[in-house]
């Protein structure tokens, strides 16, 4: 049976301008406004502000329907999620190729789909993007893109990419800026590969397609205990020089434009031992959700959220993270024991499930924190897991542990809180 055209209709949610038309779950959205849709981005941009036209197919039979304009309100529906196109490269740093068995199954996906860099912003290489792919996202403004550059030295970048014949990055690169399109691109860094001068040499390349190129976030190469390829990890002195040559940069575009441009990820200043810089300098924080700017914004919230002298909790709290930001939610929580008399610790974690190399709090597992707390629970009321360890619309950890497991296997109420001071704080309060 072939497969139906379209865009498939998961959710209407009731009383909804889609719902008052008619459409119900199942129906194969066709056209909007006459344009043909492949995926939610079509409708996206095709739906517009006036009238919707909306045809679609319900059991074969192709129907229409009408939409007046809606005032400050949404469609109402949600959309079955499109195929995503997969990454075909062969990277030597590949994290997905580092993954142990047990892991949700979506973790091993490796995805080089530009639609998912612009409405998730998730990174790609462009290595697999075909013309018409190209011409759409010009059309239809599919700004900003999320780019896995690397290095702009092409026979270098293609050897870490595992793909011989890969893209000229800098034509492609100058390709979207010459059209105006965003882009937020990141350089994973592996010592012996893109460090040094080549890390110079490919700021100095990205730095011109600036304005156009907003940003270049400079991460450490993530390594697991389950790795194949020999690589070596990112040391104190390799995170030194690294942010030395980063920090140079930054002044020099500071100058120039008020912008720092080109930043370190927050891991790299722990790896060497360097204090963050100040949360202003890193500008609108373009890469936050690529670690860059995430500590220096937890740092800055726990100096300004105010404490309560008196706070009534119930019982004894347990708080956990990872390695890295132990240091950094330790001091937090030792104010709030010292202002507002709180009974409440914070343990962190070892990865033993990655390898004790990864110490970030979003590679957590179920697992690991049940063998942490294992003879460490006696005495506490509650436990506090950051939302960043967990699933975002699920209470699960990344090895399908659930909260409720967590709860079964220590005998504490669990209770999921926003990584923040004022989550920590709600939290507490019995407003998480």
């Amino acid at each position: 049976m072939a497969a139906k055209k379209g865009i498939e209709i998961e959710e209407v949610l009731p009383g909804s301008p889609a719902d008052r038309a008619g459409l119900k779950p199942g129906d194969h959205l066709l056209e909007v406004n006459g344009h043909k849709l492949k995926d939610a981005i079509d409708l996206m941009f095709h739906k517009g502000y006036d009238a919707i036209d909306l045809s679609f197919d319900r059991n074969g039979e192709r129907q229409d329907a009408h939409i007046p304009a809606p005032e400050d309100e949404d469609l109402g529906i949600t959309i079955r999620p499109f195929k995503v196109k997969t990454c075909k490269n062969n990277c030597i740093f590949c994290f997905v190729k580092q993954l142990p068995k047990g892991l949700r199954k979506t973790l091993y996906l490796k995805d080089e789909d530009y639609r998912l860099s612009f409405l998730y912003g998730n990174y790609m290489t462009l290595s697999n993007i075909e013309a018409s792919e190209k011409k759409r996202i010009i059309e239809q403004r599919l700004s900003p893109l999320y780019l896995s550059v690397h290095t702009t030295n092409s026979e270098l970048r293609n050897r870490m990419l595992g793909t011989p014949q890969g893209c000229d990055i800098l034509k492609e690169l100058e390709y979207f800026a010459a059209h105006k399109i965003r882009m937020h691109t990141q350089i994973v860094l592996c010592p012996g590969y893109n460090d040094g001068k080549e890390l110079h040499n490919t700021i100095r390349d990205l730095y011109r397609f600036f304005p156009y190129v907003t940003s270049i976030a400079v991460v450490p190469v993530g390594l697991t205990m389950h790795r194949r390829q020999q690589l070596a990890p990112v040391t104190r002195d390799d995170a030194a020089r690294a942010i030395e040559t980063v920090l140079a940069f930054q002044k020099r575009f500071m100058k120039r434009h008020g912008d720092p441009v080109v930043f370190c990820s927050d891991e790299m200043f722990i790896k060497a031992g360097q204090t963050f810089p100040p949360l202003r300098d890193y500008g609108t924080l373009p890469q936050i959700e690529n670690g860059v700017g995430m500590v220096p914004l937890f740092l800055s919230q726990a100096k300004k959220v105010k404490i309560p002298a008196e706070l009534e909790a119930a019982g004894k709290y347990l708080a956990v993270t990872g390695v890295s930001f132990y240091p950094y939610l330790k001091k937090f929580i030792d104010r709030l024991k010292e202002k507002a008399g709180l009974l409440i610790e914070v343990m962190p974690v070892d990865n033993n499930f990655f390898g004790t190399s990864v110490t970030v709090t979003g590679l957590l597992t179920g697992r690991d924190i049940i063998r942490t707390l294992h003879d460490h629970s006696d005495g506490y009321d509650t436990l506090l897991i950051p939302d960043t360890a967990l699933k975002e619309d699920q209470d699960i950890f990344l090895d399908e542990v659930t909260l409720k497991d967590i709860a079964e296997a220590t005998g504490l109420k669990v209770v999921r809180i926003e990584a923040t001071p004022e989550g920590l704080l709600a939290a507490i309060s019995g407003n998480p």
